[in-house]
């Protein structure tokens, strides 16, 4: 019997997936390893590439192999994905010069922004790019690093999961998409690195050989066969950024298709006909090969729902869902903006700040928790208002992710947007994307496969459409009206 290992580094954990897909993709055994980001100072965000992404990752194999070994199984392929984009810069021995740098969420490089924007023009790297620089970019990251650390010039640079399958054995790569969130140094539309800007903003700085999610890219080292328990000679599959995964692992692949993935964050994935470039989205490449997808992400959902929960004196977070679903819709004339990280899209504001807006004495924290949910409601609305004006229009949309059990917090948000929302049987989420991809990648399964079934719809309740209007306009109104006064809190 031959078994698949997918693994997802993740914002809060890494979770790993051991599956038959003889048997259409069959869950045999899972795990996880929970771990923190580091906050060193205002605008960073962190981690240690070796003691927290390769540690974690050699653990869960360790555990998922001998697990394989007792279902008499063989282990054919691992594919890992990870958050992203993310950057770590690694001498020749692939030990990481720094820690490693997150996403959007790690605004360290505004000037290299700017200075990049002025030297290759905004509206080239728009063009060229499929979006504008903002802290999602790689490229600003790497600059900094460049002329922030004691790096040499045969370093090299990684994403997430291509570090640690460069720890395990494979060749130095990135995957298309995520280098698609490389800017400015990928060109979207020859889907292939943009060498000549990149020259000009990253002189003599190497890049990685472009492959795509679904190939096999090095095997298992004899080291790293000593250190995880899973046999040398594995196929190691590249994988991509875990919301692309994620989405794969949902059954999210045919243009119209568009994933709402509720996690620490909130991400957005659309796929497409063609290759619309729209402000304030970020076109991207997608998984299967010559794909294209639009993209947008909030920087605070469930890790919002989590501070309030340690603000509120730790309760359980059934008991907080439970509270919450007995506050009527509006939460009694209270409203949440859910900047409490700055803010990724709309906005591309990491000055902005959150706020609670319109308690009185009457509120309880039932009201809090209900409210941060119709906040981020409110927020998904404003970006599907923006992908909605795509070439090709949200036909279907997928649900994945934490948030999505209990039912409460998909609910409100289809009750806000007017969304109807798939939700897949199988929640585990991209862990199970990457299995399907190293599946597909050693050959096991048709390119076409697909292993998600449909749980449940969540459908609108017409009853609360008024008053989410109301709601949602108020909402709507809150950043332009407090964006300088954001600002000026900000600066103390």
């Amino acid at each position: 019997m031959k078994l698949v290992i997918g693994i997802d580094i993740g914002t809060a954990s890494t979770k790993g997936v051991l599956v038959d897909p003889a048997s259409d993709g069959e869950i045999l055994a899972s795990t996880r390893r929970d771990h923190e980001m580091s906050l060193p100072q205002r605008g960073w965000a962190e981690m240690d590439a070796d003691a927290v992404w390769y540690r974690e990752i050699v653990d869960i194999l360790g555990e998922l192999a001998p697990q394989a070994d007792e279902c008499v199984g063989e282990i054919a392929g691992v594919c890992i994905s990870g958050m992203g984009p993310c950057v770590v810069q690694a001498d020749g021995d692939l030990v990481p010069r720094t820690p490693a740098v997150l996403y959007g969420i790690d605004g360290r490089a505004t000037r290299e922004i700017t200075w990049m924007t002025e030297q290759l023009g905004a509206d080239t790297i728009l063009e060229r790019c499929g979006k504008e620089l903002s802290s999602q970019a790689v490229g600003p990251k790497i600059k900094w690093l460049v002329d922030n650390t004691d790096g040499r010039a045969d370093d090299r640079w990684y994403g997430c999961h291509t570090y640690v399958l460069a720890r395990l054995g494979a060749r130095w790569v990135l995957d298309h998409h995520t280098a698609s969130q490389c800017d400015p140094l990928y060109d979207i539309a020859k889907q292939d690195w943009a060498t000549d800007l990149a020259e000009k903003v990253l002189p003599g700085t190497p890049l990685p050989e472009l492959v795509w999610p679904g190939d096999v890219v090095g095997e298992i080292s004899d080291d790293a066969a000593r250190e995880t328990g899973v046999p040398a000679g594995t196929p190691l599959v590249c994988g991509t950024v875990d919301a692309w995964a994620e989405a794969f692992s949902a059954g999210a692949r045919k243009p119209g298709d568009l994933m709402l993935m509720y996690g620490s964050t909130l991400f957005f994935v659309q796929f497409l006909e063609g290759m619309p470039i729209r402000e304030g989205l970020w076109t991207t490449s997608g998984v299967e090969r010559g794909t294209h997808t639009l993209a947008a992400g909030m920087s605070t959902s469930g890790s919002l729902t989590q501070w309030v929960q340690k603000l509120t004196g730790d309760a359980p977070f059934e008991k907080l869902v439970d509270e919450a679903g007995h506050t009527p819709p509006g939460s009694d004339g209270l409203v949440t903006l859910p900047y409490f990280a700055g803010e990724r899209s709309p906005i591309f504001d990491l000055e902005a700040r959150g706020m609670f807006l319109g308690l009185t004495l009457k509120h309880t924290r039932g009201h809090m928790f209900r409210s941060v949910y119709e906040g981020i409601a409110c927020g998904i609305r404003q970006i599907v208002d923006m992908l909605s004006d795509a070439d090709t229009p949200a036909k279907r949309v997928f649900a994945v992710g934490g948030g999505t059990q209990g039912g409460l917090w998909t609910q409100i948000v289809s009750d806000v947007t007017g969304l109807e929302q798939i939700v897949p049987a199988t929640t585990l989420g991209a862990s199970y994307g990457d299995a399907l991809l190293a599946a597909i990648g050693t050959g096991l399964v048709p390119p076409e496969t697909g292993w998600a079934t449909a749980d449940r719809t969540v459908r609108p309740d017409e009853t609360h459409r008024e008053t989410y209007e109301k709601l949602f306009a108020i909402y709507d109104s809150l950043y332009p009206a407090t964006k300088e006064q954001m600002h000026a809190l900000g600066e103390l």
